[in-house]
């Protein structure tokens, strides 16, 4: 039986609803919602639905379903948790550093951020290789990937509020940010060089294949597994680990572990890990 609707909501959200965008966003996304996560979805699909002019969820997703289109993108937009900073888990950049310095004789390096979101990782990455070989034009190239092609379309920009760069340090910011004026008050952006380092480009980990190239020094794939399931946890390793070379590190978030794909991948530091020697062949 279905709870009625809070007083304060415009629109019914019920039981079946909640179950129906369950299914279709891991059908469409591989990410698995909890029954906390109820309000979240409410509070972001109603927009959708306030946007286009409907009136209720059965009728919002019956539409998505009958018609789909643009609105599929739409709806896996507003169901994607986009969390980041800069240079978060600091420690990994200080690894990518010395993994950087110790590979240098093989450039080109090549560098792949798989849940790039509004783009605050692989622009960390990028000043992370600019300061490791001093230089604006470092023997790296990044691809940077997402789902979400809103997030992605924001870090192709690389325009941020100042207050993102805040606890970066004095010199960081100098180098690497160009502070807005007039009607750009408050917001910073990314020097160009930065931007010609980094290729962003929309890609579904669910896909069965991922033309992405390779093989990859280093393979960022950070909080982002923590919304799959193990299965699809799994599936999705199988495919990132052809495009790892055979000492490429797969840089993971903290809360994640992969004992279930002991077979793929093997922990060699903190939340880090090399592919198994032949997995993925």
């Amino acid at each position: 039986m279905s709870l009625p609707a809070p007083a304060s909501r415009d629109f019914e959200f019920n039981d079946r609803d909640f179950r129906r965008v369950c299914e279709l966003i891991h059908k469409r996304a591989g990410i698995a919602l909890v029954p906390a996560k109820r309000d979240m979805v409410y509070g972001r699909l109603s927009r959708r639905l306030r946007a286009l002019g409907m009136h209720s969820f059965q009728d919002y997703l019956d539409q998505l379903e009958r018609d789909g289109g643009d609105e599929w993108q739409a709806f896996t937009n507003a169901l994607t948790t986009n969390l980041t900073s800069f240079f978060r888990e600091p420690h990994h950049f200080e690894k990518l550093r010395e993994e950087l310095l110790a590979r240098a004789h093989r450039a080109p390096l090549q560098i792949w951020s798989c849940a790039a979101s509004t783009g605050e990782e692989p622009y960390s990455l990028a000043i992370t290789a600019c300061e490791t070989f001093g230089s604006l034009t470092p023997p790296v190239r990044i691809l940077a990937t997402d789902v979400d092609t809103q997030v992605l379309a924001t870090g192709a920009q690389g325009v941020y509020p100042v207050e993102r760069i805040a606890g970066l340090d004095p010199a960081l910011k100098r180098r690497y940010f160009q502070r807005g004026t007039g009607p750009n008050e408050g917001k910073c952006r990314v020097v160009p060089a930065l931007r010609k380092l980094i290729e962003f480009r929309q890609l579904n980990l669910l896909a069965p294949r991922y033309d992405v190239g390779g093989p990859y020094d280093a393979l960022f794939c950070r909080n982002v597994m923590i919304y799959f399931d193990k299965p699809t946890q799994r599936a999705i390793l199988s495919r990132l680990v052809q495009h790892m070379g055979d000492d490429g590190l797969l840089y993971t978030g903290h809360s994640e572990n992969y004992l279930h794909a002991a077979d793929l991948i093997q922990p060699c530091g903190r939340t880090l890990y090399r592919r198994v020697r032949g997995a993925g062949a």
